[in-house]
């Protein structure tokens, strides 16, 4: 048969072998609620030390500089407290304890560099927009009812979810 010049190439697309389970979203929820809970016993004394709390219980609204200064140092704390867990093994502490770990579309772990530059600090930054940063949050983590289980964060980051061994 002759070659046609216009004709679509045509590639064969293999889904590869994934024989991880995705983790549930019970236990990424569960996961997410205790590394909120310690980054709350964390972060809380330094905003109370710092001055936010008393800004904003005087009616005052925190400005923008002193918003995006608190969300600064809230993700250079969840760094400090989370990096060692996630290069060594792809996992929170939280996911450590509900044995679950984030890996890529491939089932390798991520490196460090992928999992904070674009699983968590793009939520991060647009957390911080007025209003917008609430409603992308939002949709971020109502994705996970999507089949594959992947919130925004993990499409990002090429990342997925998945039970620990």
């Amino acid at each position: 048969m002759e070659q046609n010049p216009y004709q679509a190439p045509e590639t064969a697309v293999v889904d590869p072998a994934r024989d991880d389970q995705l983790a549930g979203r019970g236990e990424r929820l569960a996961a997410a609620l205790l590394d909120t809970v310690i980054m709350l016993v964390l972060v809380c004394p330094v905003m109370f030390t710092t001055g936010y709390w008393q800004a904003a219980s005087s009616g005052q609204a925190p400005g923008f500089g002193m918003q995006l200064l608190y969300g600064l140092m809230g993700f250079v704390i969840f760094v400090l407290v989370q990096g060692y867990p996630l290069s060594a093994s792809g996992q929170t502490w939280g996911k450590r304890l509900m044995k679950i770990r984030i890996v890529d579309l491939q089932g390798e772990k991520p490196s460090f560099a992928t999992l904070i530059a674009k699983r968590y600090l793009p939520v991060q930054v647009a957390g911080l927009v007025p209003f917008l940063g609430n409603l992308a949050a939002l949709v971020d983590v109502l994705m996970i009812f999507r089949a594959d289980c992947r919130c925004g964060h993990d499409l990002i980051a090429g990342t997925r979810v998945v039970k620990a061994d």
